[in-house]
């Protein structure tokens, strides 16, 4: 009978043949078995060498086989973690980035008193992600979280419960602003759909075959979305507020064109670890 650490080479093996980078394919393999086995890292390491439960073969390997079909593995386990906490997520929703924590990051530096923030508006909400996290780091806030989606509101409030801050997030189905009440946020933070269209092809399978489009794909140059809250976030503002917004690989330009054009001055833009700007932080 196989070991453990048998069973997970030929499972890294298996996703190293479909496509995944080798690192990737052994972290993915190990978090797999854990999640099987419902164990942390520790116990999965003592539990190495020993034979294969009778229950964990099979299940296991209908999880390698969704993962070497290149699904992704957030969608797989059903959680990602964002700015240290643990987030439902599902196919309705955008799978949480690291690079998204930058706006909850610009979003403390911008309003550095905790007590300042009256109401934040997180437009296109998903997960909920950042919603939650400033509702944690923003305690006397309210909050308004968008989306055109139920399906992802569902999620987006099961998280928000998950972390005790529903009661605190009005969840609104609409089309980014349009329902929210104009001149009164002091935060408005955006994720938007920012892909352009013709680069469909050429995303990772893991993104373009599984992620929703309507969280991805934001028309011919990625920014007609950007360009939408730009314009409607003015009027839902209070006098000297702040709007993050995320945007994607060579949109800096486009991003501060759009901004200046409409009257918002560019405070700055900040890039990711890989040296990529990625958030542009915007003022009335």
């Amino acid at each position: 009978m196989s070991s453990l650490h048998e069973r997970l080479a030929d499972a890294r093996q298996t996703m190293v043949r479909a496509g995944i980078p080798a690192d990737e394919a052994a972290l993915d393999a190990e978090v797999l078995a854990r999640h099987v086995l419902e164990c942390d890292r520790a116990t999965l390491l003592t539990r190495a060498r020993d034979p294969i439960p009778s229950a964990f073969g099979r299940l296991y390997q209908t999880l390698v086989d969704r993962r070497a079909a290149r699904e992704p593995l957030a969608y797989i386990v059903g959680h990602r973690e964002f700015w240290g906490l643990e987030f439902e997520v599902t196919p309705a929703v955008l799978i949480p980035r690291p690079e998204t924590e930058l706006i909850v990051e610009e979003a403390l530096s911008a309003i550095p008193s905790r007590d300042a923030a009256r109401l934040i508006v997180d437009v296109g909400t998903g997960s909920g992600c950042l919603a939650v996290a400033l509702a944690i780091e923003f305690p006397p806030a309210a909050l308004v979280a968008t989306d055109a989606s139920r399906e992802a509101l569902e999620v987006a409030e099961r998280n928000a419960e998950r972390h005790n801050v529903l009661g605190r997030i009005a969840f609104v189905y609409t089309d980014l602003l349009r329902a929210v009440s104009s001149g009164t946020a002091d935060l408005i933070v955006c994720n938007p759909p920012y892909v352009p269209d013709g680069d469909a092809a050429t995303l990772q399978p893991e993104v373009g075959r599984y992620e929703p489009p309507s969280a991805l794909y934001g028309g011919p140059d990625g920014l007609d979305v950007i360009r939408r809250v730009l314009t409607d976030a003015r009027q839902h503002l209070a006098a000297g507020g702040w709007l993050i917004v995320e945007f994607g690989f060579g949109q800096e330009a486009g991003v501060r064109e759009a901004a200046r054009g409409l009257g918002w001055s560019v405070e700055r833009v900040r890039s990711d670890l890989q040296g990529i700007p990625r958030v542009a932080v915007l003022r009335r």
